[in-house]
């Protein structure tokens, strides 16, 4: 039992170090709205991100951490020296997008890695990756544009002139919304859990099932719950550490918000990712989800030019485009060299 431990330690507390890195990048898109809305204090942000995401996590998390943990690279090559390497490299390329203070997607990161690592060892799912995760990754934050700009362009200024008779400002000091745009942040937290978790918990898993033996390969789900139970945790940590900085970045400095489109937003956003996550097991960027939401807003009330000129938006493309390929790269350099 020792000898399992002692071979266990580097990549479980490689898995809770990435853990604490994606409560950081993954707050944002919890709690970015209703902070950007001034309905939540960020004092309180971290230990309700915390709870939420552990919820998800074991209710909604399985199909996922199915995906990761042998969808794209057989269970078999997930050894402690590969595992290690695939957390240490996920980890570091999120810790450089938080130091940064711009949200990044835990699950390209994650997907990537694990690519990297199964091109240098001859082991990826080729299919799995280029038919069912990149296309998901391309049209759910399409859609999520386009219905934010279609809501906010069009539909909702209807409704404000022709049905609520231009009390539409009205809405925005309702304590009932406040109230609701409280609950969408939870549920985009749990959203968060079902979908997220995996990236830390699913490689471990495998790597704990391999350690064990037959028989714990072939009853995968409870060894899935036992790593959820301890990556899950680590995400109220990095939402202390780091989440009020990228938080403030996606909720403040994008454009400014109201209660009511910021409830919107919060409820499609999580919508799809939860989507994703039951229907498909697709690990997905609820990062840009949320962030192609806020740019659509952006865009209704500012226009395009000035919502593309705007710093923050050109900081989130660049490293949202670099942050996985150092992933991937960096993964499949470190197995090639140590294999």
């Amino acid at each position: 039992m020792s000898g399992l431990f002692n071979i266990l330690t580097i990549p479980f507390l490689l898995a809770m170090f990435l853990a604490i890195n994606m409560g950081g990048s993954g707050t944002a898109p919890s709690f970015s709205a209703a902070y950007g809305a001034n309905v939540i204090k960020r004092t309180v942000i971290p230990g309700l991100f915390g709870i939420m995401v552990l919820a998800g996590a074991l209710i909604a998390g399985k199909e996922v951490s199915l995906t990761l943990g042998k969808g794209l690279l057989d269970h078999s090559f997930f050894t402690p020296l590969n595992t290690s390497v695939i957390l240490l490299s996920i980890g570091l390329s999120l810790l450089i997008a938080n130091l940064i203070g711009v949200p990044q997607s835990t699950s390209q990161a994650t997907v990537l890695s694990i690519a990297g690592a199964a091109t240098a060892l001859d082991g990826l799912n080729l299919n799995k990756l280029l038919y069912d995760i990149i296309p998901t990754w391309i049209i759910l934050p399409i859609i999520s544009f386009f219905i934010v700009l279609i809501l906010s362009k069009w539909i909702f200024p209807f409704i404000k002139t022709k049905i609520l008779k231009n009390k539409f400002s009205d809405l925005n000091k309702h304590k009932g919304l406040k109230a609701v745009l409280i609950l969408s942040s939870l549920y985009v937290a749990f959203s968060i859990g079902a979908n997220n978790v995996a990236n830390a918990a699913a490689p471990i898993a495998s790597l704990t099932a391999n350690e064990i033996g037959q028989e714990a390969i072939k009853n995968f789900l409870p060894i899935i719950i036992l790593s959820v139970l301890i990556v899950a945790p680590c995400f109220a940590i990095g939402s202390s550490l780091f989440g009020h900085k990228v938080t403030k970045k996606t909720g403040k400095q994008i454009v400014k918000v109201s209660p009511f489109y910021a409830t919107v937003i919060a409820l499609i956003v999580s919508s799809l990712l939860l989507f994703a996550s039951v229907a498909k097991g697709i690990p997905t960027s609820l990062v840009q989800l949320n962030g192609a939401a806020f740019i659509a807003l952006s865009i209704s009330k500012n226009g395009f030019k000035h919502t593309f000129k705007n710093k923050t938006v050109k900081q989130f493309f660049s490293v949202w485009a670099i942050a996985p390929i150092f992933a991937y790269i960096l993964t499949f350099t470190l197995i090639t060299i140590l294999k």
